[in-house]
C-alpha cells in the first residue's frame, strides 16, 4: 500500500490508500520520484530545462 492523494475543490490534498476515489478519479502518488546517483541523463534534462526556461529559478514567482 502506498499513500495516495486527490485534490478537493479548494486545492487541498485528501490522502488515501486507494488507487481510485469513490467518484472514479485516479489518485496520485504522495511520494517523490526515485533518485539515482547513477542517472546517465540528468545532465541532458537540466540542459533542456535551461534551454526552454522550465527551471524553477527561471519561472515567475507564483502568488497564492
Amino acid at each position: 500500500m502506498h499513500l495516495m492523494y486527490t485534490l478537493d475543490p479548494n486545492g487541498k490534498r485528501i490522502y488515501t490508500l486507494k488507487k481510485l476515489t469513490t467518484v472514479g478519479a485516479i489518485t496520485k502518488s504522495a511520494h517523490p520520484a526515485r533518485f539515482s546517483p547513477d542517472d546517465k541523463y540528468s545532465r541532458h534534462r537540466v540542459t533542456l530545462k535551461k534551454r526552454y526556461g522550465l527551471l524553477l529559478s527561471q519561472q515567475e514567482e507564483r502568488k497564492y
